[in-house]
């Protein structure tokens, strides 16, 4: 199994475990962000799910997408009540993953998305629903546990795919520098590179002193908008981490 593929599988049989352990009461108290419930996270993904079964079939079948499609499929599931918003979302989380695991391996080697100018193997494409599956299941998790983290073998992929996102996520500040990361669990080393009006990541191939080091799964988070000092653990060291939640609130 792909290691992108067997990451998702390892998701989504954690979100179960989460929301198993949430009374449906607590369906409706806030997320994170504050701004989203667990249901609408929770429907967020459901409808994520649908959309993403509906492109990988018109992918591996070459069928013409429905231009509607995605606004039906999100009306559906504002419309629905939060207890099933959150029912029906593991209903077809566990099916999208079940219609990825069942492409055979001649079908993921002759896979192909596109994205604007980028492309995008099978094993890339699971990663773009594995960003958002391990980053919303902490959402939910930490309005349980304070000290939840996206998990190791989640987050060992998402570090090597996180410069895709720095570009729109990434605020510039005015001000042209540079700051040298480095991750642990995986080790990594990048440049983020603060333009006057861009943001971009890149390895760092020449070393050089390291200004913040922290684990790959915070590193991911805090590109995300997910890094703040309450939900910060204890192994982040160096400077400029202030700065970087400030150029990354959050998408």
């Amino acid at each position: 199994m792909k290691q992108s593929l067997k990451a998702l599988h390892n998701s989504v049989a954690h979100l179960v475990e989460v929301i198993e352990k949430i009374e449906p009461a607590k369906y409706t108290d806030s997320a994170y962000p504050k701004e989203w419930s667990i249901a609408d996270t929770m429907s967020h993904l459901g409808s994520g799910a649908v959309i993403a079964s509906q492109n990988f079939d018109n992918i591996t079948s070459g069928a013409e997408a429905d231009p509607d499609f995605n606004k039906k499929t999100w009306d559906e599931w504002n419309a629905k009540e939060p207890a099933a918003q959150v029912a029906d979302a593991l209903v077809v989380d566990a099916a999208l993953l079940d219609r990825l695991q069942m492409l055979d391996e001649e079908g993921r080697d002759k896979f192909e998305f596109s994205m604007g100018p980028m492309k995008f193997d099978f094993d890339a494409y699971v990663s773009l629903r594995l960003n958002e599956h391990a980053l919303h299941t902490w959402d939910i998790e930490v309005t349980t546990n304070g000290s939840a983290t996206v998990p190791e073998d989640a987050a060992a992929i998402l570090v090597d795919h996180v410069a895709m996102y720095v570009g729109f996520s990434g605020k510039a500040n005015g001000e042209a520098h540079d700051v040298l990361v480095k991750t642990v669990n995986p080790e990594r080393e990048f440049v983020l590179a603060f333009g006057e009006e861009s943001v971009s990541l890149s390895v760092n191939e020449h070393g050089g002193h390291v200004d913040l080091e922290l684990p790959a799964e915070a590193f991911v988070r805090l590109v995300s908008g997910r890094l703040d000092p309450k939900h910060t653990p204890r192994d982040v060291t160096g400077e400029h981490l202030d700065e970087l939640r400030g150029a990354f609130p959050g998408f």
